[in-house]
């Protein structure tokens, strides 16, 4: 036997070489820089409030004012205690952002390959082939960082899977569970629905197995360790997802009450996102093949062609000096699918497609089956309308499949399955399963197949097949003229001619190593180090054109991505505590800054986000006196942004004359077109309340404390009263009290909070205080504690068998 420290050798020089590539990918890093993600900067600027409150006090809000109105911070970033799962990710994610997600990818997938005993030296040559998958590195770009994270830690899921089926029952179960935990920690369910997807698929490729080998005990038992793992994955994850839960039900996948549209036209009722906002991002038949020719369909929106291009002799044609051309060359409209937005193509690679097809040919049984499945299904998926028969069927039928947009996104799963069977392919050159005869047709079929696809493209090119034309070019062609159109459909041309046959050329070379290979020229690792330099050119030579060094910016840039314009520095100086609407800047720019009405999130709340499209996008004032809009942020007659002072503002809180009771929420919705909010409010609750309050010249209820999960008010008034408090209502967590004594309140004016107060001066505090945190902190803090056993337990085992044996 070889020593442990032998044994470890190998997995520790890879481990460090996975640092090395993921620091050199991403070498800014090393200088203190940060990369400046799109996603993130807006993240930022909604997460800024929290930060600053966690900062100030030490503590965790749980709420935050600064986004449309007001919200959980639940999807926001939120820490919570006893979360030792979440502390075990921060430790393996040790290196600069975002390197560690590269890292993670490597060493997940290594993890995974090893788990199915593949060579250790073919195992991290997988680990590259996925890491470095376009997809992968282009979320790193735009800063889908949950996406990735979740991601990363897929393959260490099925790692635990693989060894729970391979009889390794108590290292397959401790496995799942972190792994597990793990891929909980993510918080992007999304990714984690389309793994329990491939899981599925996999789980019924191992139960047709074990029907035809008759071992169906061993199935059932391993199926029944993983239900365990995974009970308590979850639960070491019960205070995000119960979290989670809970406001799903409140946030824009949740279920609306409406049953009309702002226009008045009848609306659907949806339990989800609407089918249009699911598949709004459907892959094209023919983007199909961006796996296998990077930019067959011209790749991104906004791609480099530089100087040697038909797009910059058009700028010079049109009296544009050379740097005023090479600045318009780098953001050039090619991409010609049907996409809404792409920001560049999903390319697994020539030289890892071509040995998916090799190892078609050559793997046989349960892996082949449940990989293939796994990439079929999730290729069929991403066509959303464009396969509109399966893709209803999942969003009809399918569990929890509409709560989830951008079906695009679950190729994740082939992006995952192909470089599985790739490396498998590559195990069945080496071995001697197969005869030489069988390993020679198998090169003759794939060399033929991928080659033969290129040049069919070719051909495509050449003889008028392919126009080269998207769906934005009439646009293109109206306002820019038509000789700006047929410079881009050139360098359209030109790419995809130079990309396919870039992909031709990839091919022949894989083909050429292996055919040497099997005619005993070169050795396995002369094959291995001969793809690892092919994979790593073809990968990364189509990653850089996208994520690269120019991505970097200093650190700071990163954390205050937002610079206060001379609006903002004015609106900062009121004191008072007020909301601002901006009209002049997008995204979470205003919520940097102020208690906005605005901000980016993909799940906001669902009643604010429906009174958002019935009356704040129209301007209308009513709603936004209502919600206490001092400021209305707009362009002045230099189309410079100014704050426009609104005095009619409501407040932070008042009395008002008449309550009015309707029976839906559609009344409730559409009687604020007309509704004096100062002295009138409506409401739906099964509960009946009183309609009338008398309201004198002396009642007032002002704010005394103002934090984002807490605000303190004192109420002045001769006759018992209802009040209307310009906050948004949240009915779990937010607690009223009067006097120290909890006191009920209900919603009004379809998203605010109102309540009953009676004569007199009254102290009113409102307290965020989710029991679902304290609920999910003592699941967790459980479920960490019977781990931790679990793992002493195993080890305490394993130990002891070895002595025995």
């Amino acid at each position: 036997m070889q020593p442990p420290f032998k044994k470890l050798l190998p997995h520790l020089l890879v481990f460090i070489g996975f640092i090395i590539l993921s620091l050199a990918y991403f070498s800014p890093v090393l200088q203190g820089k940060q990369i400046l993600q799109s996603d993130i900067v807006q993240y930022n600027g909604m997460a800024k409030q929290q930060r600053d409150f966690k900062a100030a006090t030490g503590q965790e809000t749980y709420w935050t004012n600064s986004a449309f109105g007001g919200m959980p911070t639940y999807q926001l970033g939120a820490r919570y205690p006893h979360n030792y799962i979440k502390k075990l990710d921060s430790a393996l994610r040790f290196l600069p952002r975002p390197a560690d997600y590269l890292f993670l990818y490597f060493l997940g997938f290594y993890i995974l390959l090893i788990s199915l005993k593949v060579d250790f030296k073919l195992a991290a040559l997988g680990a590259l082939a996925f890491g470095f998958s376009t997809y992968l590195v282009i979320i790193l770009g735009v800063g889908h960082n949950s996406k990735a994270h979740a991601i990363a830690y897929m393959p260490l899921v099925l790692s635990g899977i693989i060894l729970t089926f391979r009889k390794k029952y108590i290292l397959g179960f401790l496995v799942t569970a972190i792994a597990m935990g793990l891929e909980l920690v993510a918080n992007h369910f999304q990714m984690t629905y389309y793994l329990l997807i491939l899981v599925i698929i996999l789980g019924i490729a191992y139960l047709i197995d074990a029907y035809k080998k008759q071992i169906l005990p061993h199935y059932f038992k391993s199926v029944g360790i993983m239900v365990v793992a995974v009970i308590l994955a979850i639960g070491m994850n019960a205070t995000n997802i119960l979290a989670t839960q809970e406001y799903v039900k409140e946030s824009t996948r949740g279920k609306s009450e409406l049953t009309i549209n702002p226009d008045g036209s009848p609306k659907p009722v949806a339990t989800g996102l609407p089918k249009e906002k699911i598949t709004e991002y459907s892959y094209g038949f023919l983007e199909t093949f961006n796996l296998y020719i990077p930019r067959l369909l011209g790749g991104g929106m906004s791609e480099n062609v530089g100087k040697d291009s038909a797009f910059y002799d058009f700028y010079i044609s049109q009296g544009a000096s050379p740097l005023q051309a090479k600045d318009a060359v780098k953001t050039a409209p090619l991409y010609w699918g049907s996409q809404p937005i792409v920001e560049a193509p999903a390319y697994v690679g020539a030289v890892v497609l071509f040995l998916f097809v090799f190892a078609l040919f050559l793997i046989k049984g349960r892996l082949k089956w449940w990989i293939v499945g796994g990439a079929v299904i999730s290729l069929l998926l991403s066509y959303g309308k464009n396969l509109e028969f399966l893709t209803n069927f999942f969003i009809d039928y399918v569990p929890f499949y509409d709560k989830f947009r951008a079906v695009t996104s679950i190729q994740v799963i082939l992006e995952l399955c192909i470089p599985i069977l790739a490396i498998f392919g590559l195990t069945r050159l080496f071995n001697n399963f197969e005869k030489e005869e069988q390993k020679k047709k198998a090169l003759l079929y794939s060399v033929s197949i991928t080659a033969g696809l290129a040049v069919i493209f070719l051909l495509f090119r050449y003889t008028g097949i392919l126009d080269f034309e998207g769906g934005r070019d009439a646009s293109f062609k109206q306002n820019y003229g038509p000789d700006f159109l047929n410079a881009i459909v050139e360098d359209r041309k030109s790419i995809f001619t130079t990309d396919t046959l870039r992909s031709l050329i990839l091919v022949l070379l894989s083909g050429s190593i292996i055919y040497l290979f099997i005619n005993k020229k070169i050795s396995e690792v002369k094959v291995i180090i001969a793809f690892a330099a092919l994979i790593i050119f073809d990968l990364v030579g189509v990653d850089r054109r996208y994520v690269n060094t120019e991505n970097f910016v200093s650190a700071r840039q990163v954390s205050q991505p937002f610079q206060a314009n001379a609006a903002d520095a004015q609106i900062l100086n009121d004191k008072e505590n007020f909301r601002v609407f901006d009209v002049a800047s997008g995204g979470a720019k205003a919520s940097f800054f102020h208690n906005s009405l605005t901000g980016y999130h993909a799940a906001k709340l669902k009643r604010y986000d429906e009174l958002f499209d019935f009356y704040i996008a129209q301007n209308n004032l009513n709603v936004l006196n209502m919600l206490n809009t001092k400021y209305i942020i707009a362009p002045d007659e230099s189309q410079k942004p100014y704050p426009y002072l609104n005095k009619d503002a409501n407040g932070n809180a008042w009395f008002i004359e008449d309550l009015k009771k309707v029976n839906s929420a559609n009344e409730e919705i559409t009687s604020l077109a007309n509704l004096d909010t100062k002295k009138e409010a409506v409401y739906t609750n099964e509960e009946t309340l009183n309609s009338k309050y008398k309201v004198d010249s002396l009642a007032s209820i002002s704010v005394l404390e103002y934090k984002p999960n807490y605000i303190k008010y004192e109420s002045k008034n001769l006759n018992d009263g209802y009040a209307v408090f310009s906050e948004i209502y949240y009915k779990e967590g937010w607690h009223a009290y009067i006097d120290g004594t909890k006191a009920p309140f209900n919603r009004v004016n379809y998203v605010l909070r109102g309540m009953q107060i009676p004569k007199g001066r009254h102290i009113i505090e409102f307290k965020f205080e989710p029991e679902v945190v304290q609920q999910g902190i003592t699941i967790s803090l459980a479920s960490s504690g019977v781990l931790l056993l679990l793992i002493i337990g195993g080890l305490f085992y394993s130990l002891k068998q070895k002595n025995e044996e």
